[in-house]
């Protein structure tokens, strides 16, 4: 993969990641993935990227704007900004790339050698990482789940990173604020981040394949936020008042164990007792028969839960989180 602009230039520049990928409508064709560098002065070197997964659009929306409006003059330090890092995902509108049907979050570190979505990976691992001291990920629910609008950091080892990550993610100033223990990271791009060191911060805004006017706001607040307070930006946090959320354990999450049509019982930010009914799923071959109901394992927030009306056994249904109060 290739840069046509110089990452580490001054001023701002716009161009691409051009990936070489041969196929049967253009056989010297390129994977193009926008990408913007803006570089002023001395400071910190902050990687902001959406499109991690194709169907999430709060992210690029706010990239995309910041990459418009921000001026290098505003700027001590270097951004780079990748709006949909998993461009095929993105134009396709899916979670996962139609080249290869690689899930981006699920491909770090990558292999330079593999297939395109295992390539992205590794330019962005062994090329972008090293250069930068903080990430801002954004996610949000895509087509399959809906989420309260939160700013994530991950509990980790090191005592100053876990820190540094747990104040970038309050100043994002997300509605909630969520402390998330990390129980699998194989092959995440935020693994890849913490083991190397630097400040990372994630979000969940909203979902169920769309962007509310609402979530699209969080989004360019936090990001301005973030940058405000890594000494990028000048300025101020904007503060906003944030719940602070924990998700302990398993028992925060509920899973469909059949197929059919789902029926949610309670709305997000419902407030919920253990053995309080979630959701029914009704059966669809025939009429008559009685619906499974879904009910929250432990006392908790309703944070997130399925988007589409159908569902499928496996698919996540609910997440519960505890509130911990003001973040």
């Amino acid at each position: 993969m290739t840069p046509t602009i110089a990452l580490d230039g001054m001023g701002k520049a716009h161009g691409h990641l051009r990936l070489p990928h041969s196929r049967d409508d253009s056989a010297w064709g390129h994977v193009m993935i926008p990408i913007c560098v803006i570089g002023n002065g001395d400071g910190p070197t902050v990687l902001l990227t959406g499109g991690n997964h194709g169907d999430e659009y709060e992210g690029p929306i706010a990239l995309h704007d910041l990459a418009y409006s921000l001026e290098a003059s505003d700027v001590a330090g270097r951004i780079i900004i990748l709006p949909q890092m998993n461009t095929p995902a993105f134009l396709a509108a899916s979670r996962t790339s139609p080249i290869d049907q690689g899930n981006m979050n699920r491909a770090f570190p990558g292999n330079a050698r593999g297939t395109v979505t295992q390539k992205i990976a590794a330019y962005l691992n062994d090329e972008l990482l090293p250069r930068v001291d903080a990430v801002l990920d954004f996610h949000s629910g895509g087509k399959t789940l809906d989420f309260l609008p939160f700013a994530a950091s991950h509990v980790l080892s090191d005592p100053a990173q876990d820190q540094a990550c747990a104040q970038a993610a309050r100043a994002f100033g997300a509605p909630y604020t969520v402390k998330m223990l990390e129980i699998d990271d194989t092959g995440m791009f935020d693994g890849a981040v913490e083991r190397a060191g630097k400040t990372f911060v994630t979000t969940e805004l909203g979902g169920a394949g769309m962007a509310r006017a609402e979530t699209v706001a969080i989004a360019k607040r936090g990001v301005r936020n973030f940058l405000v307070h890594l000494g990028v930006v000048q300025g101020k946090v904007e503060q906003a008042p944030s719940s602070l959320l924990d998700m302990p354990d398993a028992d925060c999450f509920t899973f469909a164990e059949m197929n059919g049509l789902y029926e949610p019982v309670v709305d997000l930010g419902a407030r919920l007792r253990a053995g309080d009914l979630v959701a029914r799923i009704w059966p669809v071959e025939a009429t008559g028969k009685p619906p499974l109901g879904l009910l929250a394992k432990r006392d908790g927030l309703l944070v997130a839960r399925h988007a589409p009306g159908l569902i499928k056994s496996g698919d996540c249904a609910a997440v519960l989180a505890v509130e911990l109060g003001a973040a």
